[in-house]
């Protein structure tokens, strides 16, 4: 099997795999980020170029290296080959000139977008953008359309990655949305406007490294950050029925297919991918629909995860004065999530002493 060295550390792979796969393999930060190649979709990948990596020696027989920077999704590793990647001068100037290209015709929505939190692209913007723009054209804009009652199409959003596409060509056989239109007017749209309404549609939202598709059901109800996500299951005759439920409280507000840690839907011990059917995903949103199995973890940088609810925190003393730190009770309110009574009499409150008097 033929043996890659990347960014200095070297892996043996099966002949054929992509450098991203093998990159995948040693894992950590050398991995190329993408926002169109999605492993479990055939014919993905090619499409962003987010993943450009510098192949410095061909591979063993032949050590010239490549003149021009090469997709890693869609290039084959060789015996002998050295791929640099987050050691590349080169790498990253090209992955910032992507990343703004990416975002000229993107609109400020993270403040407002459901996908906030969770999104690939801002992900990027945040290692590689800049703060300023030097696009002075005006950006693009599309007419808005009505897909279904399921789920919300943002194409201002939308980077053109195809993989909704793939997703309704490989999951179902009657696929009525594509790409419509040439150019800078290429567009998501379904023919006639039809309603996308087939029994998996809703991976289309999971796929999708954006906002350009977000789920109505969900739609405005809270941040990604306030939910706290499990991962659970149901016996279900139409797809694998595991899931991550994300919960406030003892309420479900949405439901997802689980993730690995390239934001990819998991893969069973079958090898297939666990694509859930829009009734587990739509219609089952009460917890006794579900077997919950525990809280789910994520990386440790995911803003997800600022909630520390699945680790144990110590407690923290400051040694100051309790009264900087409680104030005046005639100064505070109660606020609280948790069934405080807002009609308490201001001399309930606490001036930083307990019970019996102490601090």
């Amino acid at each position: 099997m033929p043996i890659v060295t990347i960014d200095g550390v070297s892996v043996e792979v099966e002949a054929g795999t992509s450098i991203l796969n093998a990159a995948r393999k040693i894992g950590g930060d050398l991995v190329p980020p993408a926002m169109c190649y999605y492993s479990k979709l055939k014919g993905s990948g090619g499409k962003c170029r987010t993943c450009l990596v510098e192949i410095t020696k061909g591979s063993g027989a032949n050590p010239t290296p490549m003149p021009k920077l090469q997709a890693s999704c869609s290039t084959p590793v060789a015996d002998g080959m050295e791929v640099k990647n987050m050691t590349s001068a080169k790498v990253q100037d090209m992955r910032k000139g992507v990343v703004e290209f990416l975002l000229i015709n993107h609109p400020l929505d993270c403040p407002i977008c459901d996908q906030a939190g969770e999104c690939d692209l801002q992900n990027l913007g945040f290692d590689y953008g800049v703060a300023k723009t030097r696009y002075e054209e005006e950006r693009r804009t599309f007419d808005k359309i009505n897909i279904g009652d399921k789920i919300q199409l943002h194409m201002t959003r939308c980077i053109l990655c195809y993989r909704c596409t793939y997703v309704a060509d490989q999951l179902t056989d009657k696929r009525v949305h594509g790409i419509m239109n040439r150019g800078d007017a290429a567009e998501i749209s379904t023919y006639i406007q039809n309603a996308v309404e087939n029994e998996m549609s809703g991976n289309m939202i999971d796929v999708c490294p954006v906002g350009a598709l977000t789920d109505k059901t969900f739609r405005f109800k809270s941040r990604v950050w306030f939910l706290k996500p499990f991962d659970a299951h149901r016996e279900c005759t139409k797809c694998c029925g595991k899931t991550t439920v994300w919960m406030f409280g003892n309420e479900i507000y949405r439901v997802t297919v689980r993730k690995d840690v390239y934001h990819e839907v998991e893969t069973q011990a079958d090898g297939t991918a666990a694509y859930i059917c829009n009734d587990c995903r739509f219609e089952k949103k009460n917890v006794n629909d579900w077997i919950i199995e525990g809280p789910r973890k994520f990386e440790k940088f995911s803003v997800i995860n600022q909630g520390n609810y699945t680790r144990k925190m110590q407690p923290v003393e400051i040694d100051t004065d309790p009264r900087i730190l409680y104030g005046r009770g005639e100064d505070r309110k109660a606020i609280s999530m948790n069934g405080t009574n807002f009609n308490k009499p201001e001399k309930a409150l606490s001036d930083g002493k307990d019970t019996d008097g102490q601090f």
